[in-house]
């Protein structure tokens, strides 16, 4: 679901929706000073649902219609205790209107919502090679003083790059990749030839 008709008419993005439902979230909990508990309890609901494609497929199909969805949550509810309070509440609501489709998407927005409130952001980091945790580190420190906030690092590896390292923080990239200057120094070449 890429958009949603609210009531008047006006349609949504599903992932602005899903912001509201995770700000709302995010309120409620704040309230009670849950944050980081609720966040644990919607990331275990998100491993249930994921683990079982079924349940995922009831979630995302209009086929079934919001009262049986309700029967649904309510039954996962009672089978896995851990996975009330908020986050149960969210899941009824979910239900009751239809938009179950879009807990993953709410998931996600909670958990860049609470890093937000705890000044962290997270950073997809591309290198040639593997980096262990000290390079990790060091490299989380760099960003986190360039971005003046607490940087969670996610590493991926693309030897297209050949060296160096590309990150991405938010809608920010530093690109100190070896395949980034050849290119810098191929164009001044060409630019003064």
């Amino acid at each position: 679901m890429d958009t949603a008709r609210l009531a008047g008419g006006r349609i949504v993005s599903a992932r602005s929706v899903a912001r509201q439902y995770a700000q709302a979230l995010f309120q409620v909990a704040e309230r009670s000073q849950r944050q980081e508990a609720v966040g644990r309890d919607l990331a275990e609901l998100m491993r249930v649902v994921n683990v079982h494609a079924e349940l995922r497929a009831v979630f995302d199909t209009p086929l079934v219609g919001p009262r049986k969805k309700r029967a649904m949550v309510d039954a996962l509810i009672a089978a896995a205790p851990d996975i009330g309070g908020e986050v149960g509440r969210l899941l009824e609501l979910l239900a009751d209107r239809d938009r179950l489709m879009v807990l993953g998407d709410i998931a996600r927005a909670y958990t860049e919502r609470v890093m937000a409130a705890d000044r962290m952001v997270a950073a997809e980091v591309t290198t040639a090679v593997p980096i262990g945790q000290e390079r990790r580190a060091a490299l989380a420190q760099a960003l986190g003083k360039a971005t003046g906030q607490t940087v969670t690092i996610a590493t991926q590896v693309d030897p297209e790059i050949l060296g160096g390292v590309v990150a991405r923080v938010g809608s920010l990239v530093f690109d100190g990749s070896v395949a980034r200057q050849i290119e810098r120094l191929r164009r001044r070449l060409l630019a003064e030839a």
